[in-house]
């Protein structure tokens, strides 16, 4: 982002990652086998993320069940030919954002196994044995663990496929290819990619490709989306040390969002960045917190995305959006009371009137809204952002349609806005011809509840095929892109290519 290298970022994140191998600790290995890259796969995964580790680790427990597992039936007791590209150097999850103290906003239970398979080896409460960590875990009397340990239990889950994943690679294209024997239908598909260090691009042929490249960090307008001085929440830890190299320097910072991501940002450059000055601006009228109550949870139980799926589509976007403040746009209560304990002890330290908050170093600001963008004449360490401001309105009585406009010059934006989930349409663009109605302009792809792509009837033989993941929330729920179903999910996928005969 925006002239920083992500692979100094990653270096230096290395250095204070958790070290849960040392020279005594034998390497794990799974039950997964290296394919040679020029022979048929029966599947080649796209991205190595958590959804693509959950799908590995329930491949590996299928394959580790006593005589032929049900979920493998179509492999006939071969062992499967399976391979991931990643386009990072290593296993990674929100490295970016691995905060010192943040911790996870669900349960260690909702990991890659349990809700699956209890007995699995790739369960949290088995990563904790397997690293001497266990009883003292159960001290700490939780069951959200710290983010920079969930992290380093994925790497851990990861390492055990080292064998089948092939990192630094860019997957650019997917193209269909049909067999002479194939009755003119796709029979295989050709996955291109290239290796980010080398520049070399491979293909790798497959009957079975799962998409699940995660999210792009998403800079909206009118940010432009590569600048030195606008970097995305993603790029946070990344990032900070280069941009904000003086802790003690009064740097003015601005945090675009109101979510956990930027609240999580917000509170960390009070921490850390004592005199300078950060404003939050938010569209809404305050932070407002996750509602994560027992029986709103529900909507993530795994047995939730029957029901979603099963809805009419405009039912099923209605409560999307009635059910969103659960994810999206809102903070965990104890951030949120720590943030305001902060403004609070501003209120003793500089007061409480208009003109004395207009000093305070760390405020939120309600009703803004970011309308320009423009570097800093004076100085080309910075940028000058114009602010809508619609607080007037709110707070004042002002008419419908009169606002205010701010001009803030800062060292350094981030920006907190979320992720796009679109990059499966550049990768099947190929395939196009293949789609239901995708002549049509603006045409989806559609998958069925197993995540399976809907190609049109009679192009695509019934023994091959796409499945999406990370990118079906508008059909299979809130969870899509979330954790809490991972391990169920993976096993369902499994099961979908590999686990039943072809009629």
């Amino acid at each position: 982002m925006g002239g920083t290298d992500r692979r100094d970022g990653e270096a230096a994140y290395a250095t204070n990652r958790i070290r849960v191998e040392n020279g005594n600790t034998p390497k794990r290995r799974s039950h997964l086998q290296r394919t040679a890259q020029d022979e048929l796969h029966d599947l080649v995964c796209i991205g190595f993320g958590p959804a693509s580790l959950a799908i590995a680790v329930a491949l590996h427990d299928a394959l580790d069940m006593t005589g032929l597992s049900p979920d493998l039936s179509n492999l006939h007791g071969r062992p499967p030919k399976v391979e991931f590209l990643e386009r990072q150097r290593q296993f990674s999850w929100h490295a970016g954002m691995l905060l010192p103290g943040a911790k996870m906003q669900i349960t260690f239970i909702k990991d890659m196994a349990t809700l699956r398979n209890p007995r699995s080896e790739f369960t949290f409460i088995n990563y904790l044995h397997e690293n001497n960590r266990l009883v003292e875990f159960t001290n700490l009397n939780t069951f959200l663990p710290q983010r920079i340990e969930y992290e380093d239990y994925m790497q851990w889950c990861a390492g055990w496929f080292e064998d089948v994943v092939e990192y630094n690679q860019d997957v650019f294209q997917i193209m269909p290819e049909k067999s002479p024997r194939s009755n003119g239908k796709t029979d295989t598909f050709v996955v291109m990619s290239k290796n980010t260090r080398t520049g070399e691009i491979t293909s790798r042929k497959t009957k079975h490709v799962v998409i699940a490249a995660g999210g792009r960090p998403s800079i909206p307008k009118p940010f432009p989306q590569r600048h030195p001085k606008v970097a995305h929440s993603s790029q946070f830890y990344y990032t900070t040390p280069k941009l904000l190299k003086d802790p003690q320097h009064p740097y003015k910072i601005a945090v675009v969002g109101s979510g956990q991501s930027a609240a999580e940002i917000f509170d960390n450059l009070h921490s850390h960045y004592p005199n300078a000055r950060t404003s939050l601006l938010i569209k809404g009228a305050a932070l407002r917190p996750s509602d994560d109550s027992p029986f709103v949870n529900e909507i993530f139980n795994p047995s939730r995305v029957d029901s979603t799926y099963a809805q009419s589509p405009r039912l099923r976007a209605a409560t999307i959006a009635e059910d969103r403040n659960t994810n999206y746009g809102v903070v965990r209560l104890g951030l949120l009371e720590r943030i305001y304990e902060t403004i609070y002890t501003q209120r003793i330290r500089y007061g409480s009137s208009p003109a004395e908050e207009a000093k305070w170093p760390h405020r939120i600001l309600p009703h803004r809204s970011v309308t320009r963008v423009e570097d800093l004449s004076a100085s080309p360490e910075g940028v000058k952002l114009y602010i809508r401001d619609e607080s007037p309105q709110y707070e004042f009585g002002a008419p419908v349609g009169e606002e205010k406009e701010e001009v803030m010059d800062v060292d350094v934006v981030f920006v907190a806005t979320g992720y796009t989930r679109n990059v499966h349409e550049e990768l099947l663009s190929d395939a196009r011809g293949l789609m239901k109605g995708g002549a049509r302009e603006g045409a989806k792809w559609e998958v069925s509840r197993d995540y399976r792509v809907q190609f049109a009837e009679g192009k695509v033989s019934e023994d091959a095929g796409v499945w999406l993941q990370g990118c079906c929330e508008s059909t299979h729920g809130l969870s899509d892109t979330l954790l809490s179903i991972l391990a169920t999910r993976g096993g369902e996928v499994v099961k979908s290519i590999f686990g039943s005969e072809v009629d």
